[in-house]
C-alpha cells in the first residue's frame, strides 16, 4: 500500500503539472496562432514523457503519434510509417537479444567468477607499501574489463555485477572511492564501442551510425565509408578518457571510506584507515576451480563469435554458433538452455525494444515534413558560425540522450535533423559523422535510464552503500559528458570541418 501511496504521489505532485503545463503551452500556442515545428514538438514530448517516468518505448509512440497528428498526417498513415520501419530497427534489436543470451551462457561458466576470485587472492599481500599497487592494478582490471565486455567478449554490462561484488571487501579496505570506479565503467565502455568496430562497436559505428548516416545523407551528397567511423569517433573518445583520468586523479582521488561487510545482510563494521594495513586485505570465499574443458569450450566460443566479426559481419550469427558452444560443453545443464536464453532476453529485452521503436520515429520525424524548415530556420539563426551551430547540436544531442538514456536509440532520431543541418553549415563529411555520433552518445553515460549507469549500480550497491543518482549518475554524467562535448566541439570546428 505504502508503494502504491508513494507512486500515485508521484504522478499527482510531478507528473501531472507537467502533463498539465504542457497542454496549456500548446493551447496558448495555438490560440495566438503561433506556429509549433512538429519535430521539435515531437522530440520535446518525447524527452519529458522520459522525464516523468513513463516507459521509453510508451513514450516514443506517444510523442510519434502527436507530433505527426500536430504536422496534419492522418492515423493510417501515421500507422503505416511506423510499421514499415520497424523492419530495420529490429534487425539490430535482434542481434542485442542473441547478444544477451550469450552474455548469460557466458556468465554461467563461472568464468568471471573465478577470474574475479583470482584477482583478489593474488593482491592478498602484506604491508602497506604494496596498497597502491594494489589499487592501480584494481583499476586496470576495471578498464581491461570495460574495454572487452563491448568487443572482444561482447557480454555488455553483464560483467559488472559479477565481477565487482567480490571485489568490493578489498575496495573497502583500500579505501578506494566507487565514484572513481562508476565512471571508469562508465568511460570505458562508452569508449570501447564508440571506437573499436568489433562486438557493440559494430553494431554502433556500422549498423546504426554508418547506416543512417549514409541513407540520409545521400540527399546532401554525404557519404561515409567504414573506415572514417573511428575516426570520427577518436576526438570524442579522447574527451571521454580524459574525463576518466581527471575523476581518478583529481576528484575522487582521495581515500573514502565504507563499512565493511562480514557477509551477513545489513551487518557492516566500519573499516579504519589503520585496517587497511593489514595483511589480510580481504577474505576469501569458498574457492571457485574452473576445468580445463570449459575453460577450452570458453576460448572457443569467444574466439568464434570474434572470427564471425571479422570474417562474415555478422554478430548475431557469431553470437548464436558461441552460445550453442557453451551449451555443447556441459558448462550449465542442457536442459536449462531456454533459461538461459530466456535470461539473455531479459537483459537485452528493453534495449532491443527501444532501438527498434526509435527507427519508426526517426522514419516518422522525416515524414511530418518540417525537416526541412526547421533546418531552414536553424541555419538562419547561424549563419555561418560553425562554432556556434556545433555546440548547440551538442548540447540537444545530450539533452535528447538523457531522456531515455540509449545512444544506439539516439542516432535515428537525430541522423534527419544533424545530417541537413550540418550539410547547411558546411561541415565535411568526417566532422558531420564525428558531430551525429557523439551527438548521440552524449548522455548515455550519466543518463538514470542507461543501461551502463545501472550496471554500475548493480556491481557497486552489492552491499547497499553506493547510491544510483549521487554516486553512479551525477558523477558519471560530468565526468562522462563534459569531456567528450568539449573535445567533439574543438574537434568538428577546428579539426574535422
Amino acid at each position: 500500500m505504502l508503494s502504491a501511496y508513494r507512486q500515485d504521489t508521484f504522478f499527482l505532485n510531478r507528473a501531472l503539472p507537467v502533463l498539465i503545463g504542457l497542454a496549456v503551452i500548446y493551447g496558448a500556442l495555438w490560440l495566438f496562432a503561433i506556429p509549433v515545428n512538429a519535430v521539435v514538438l515531437a522530440i520535446t514530448l518525447m524527452v519529458v514523457f522520459c522525464l516523468i517516468k513513463i516507459p521509453v518505448a510508451v513514450s516514443l509512440v506517444s510523442a510519434a503519434l502527436l507530433g505527426g497528428l500536430h504536422a496534419r498526417m492522418t492515423m493510417p498513415d501515421i500507422l503505416q510509417v511506423l510499421n514499415d520501419n520497424l523492419l530495420s530497427g529490429a534487425q539490430v534489436g535482434m542481434t542485442y537479444i542473441m547478444v544477451g543470451a550469450f552474455a548469460v551462457a557466458l556468465a554461467r561458466s563461472g568464468i568471471l567468477d573465478w577470474v574475479a576470485q583470482k584477482m583478489a587472492s593474488s593482491l592478498n599481500r602484506e604491508g602497506a607499501h604494496v596498497r597502491q599497487q594494489v589499487k592501480w592494478m584494481l583499476f586496470a582490471l576495471f578498464i581491461v574489463a570495460s574495454l572487452l565486455s563491448q568487443n572482444l567478449i561482447p557480454v555488455h554490462i553483464a560483467f559488472i555485477p559479477v565481477l565487482i561484488p567480490p571485489l568490493l571487501g578489498l575496495m573497502n579496505r583500500l579505501r578506494l572511492d566507487r565514484r572513481a570506479v562508476a565512471c571508469i565503467l562508465a568511460c570505458g565502455i562508452s569508449a570501447s564501442y564508440l571506437l573499436l568496430p568489433f562486438g557493440f562497436g559494430a553494431i554502433y559505428l556500422n549498423e546504426i551510425l554508418l547506416e543512417n548516416f549514409n541513407s540520409v545523407g545521400a540527399a546532401s551528397g554525404y557519404a561515409a565509408t567504414a573506415s572514417m567511423a573511428p575516426k570520427a569517433m577518436f576526438f570524442p573518445v579522447m574527451g571521454l578518457l580524459a574525463g576518466m583520468l581527471f575523476a581518478v586523479f583529481i576528484t575522487y582521488r582521495k581515500p573514502r571510506d565504507y563499512l565493511q561487510n562480514d557477509g551477513l545482510k545489513n551487518n557492516h563494521v566500519q573499516v579504519t584507515k589503520a585496517e587497511t594495513e593489514n595483511t589480510d586485505m580481504i577474505a576469501t570465499d569458498e574457492k571457485i576451480e574452473i576445468g580445463l574443458q570449459p575453460l577450452l569450450f570458453t576460448a572457443l566460443a569467444v574466439g568464434t563469435v570474434l572470427l564471425f566479426q571479422i570474417y562474415f559481419d555478422s554478430l548475431f550469427i557469431g553470437a548464436m554458433i558461441g552460445f550453442m558452444i557453451l551449451g555443447f560443453s556441459g558448462i550449465y545443464r542442457w536442459q536449462a538452455q531456454d533459461d538461459v536464453f530466456t535470461q539473455g532476453v531479459r537483459l537485452m529485452a528493453e534495449i532491443a525494444v527501444i532501438i527498434t521503436i526509435a527507427s519508426s520515429f526517426g522514419a516518422l520525424l522525416t515524414a511530418t515534413g518540417d525537416i526541412d524548415p526547421l533546418v531552414a530556420s536553424a541555419t538562419q539563426f547561424f549563419g555561418d558560425n560553425k562554432l556556434f551551430g556545433a555546440a548547440v547540436m551538442l548540447v540537444v544531442g545530450l539533452f535528447i540522450t538523457i531522456g531515455f538514456g540509449d545512444s544506439f536509440a539516439s542516432v535515428p532520431i537525430l541522423a534527419p535533423i544533424y545530417i541537413p543541418l550540418a550539410f547547411a553549415l558546411g561541415f565535411s563529411p568526417l566532422a558531420a559523422l564525428a558531430m551525429l555520433g557523439a551527438a548521440a552518445a552524449l548522455g548515455d553515460a550519466g543518463s538514470p535510464a542507461s543501461t551502463i549507469t545501472l550496471g554500475a549500480t548493480a556491481g557497486l550497491n552489492a552491499d547497499g552503500q553506493h547510491d544510483h543518482i549521487k554516486d553512479s549518475v551525477i558523477p558519471t554524467f560530468f565526468h562522462a559528458n563534459i569531456g567528450m562535448l568539449l573535445f567533439t566541439w574543438v574537434a568538428v570546428v577546428w579539426l574535422l570541418g
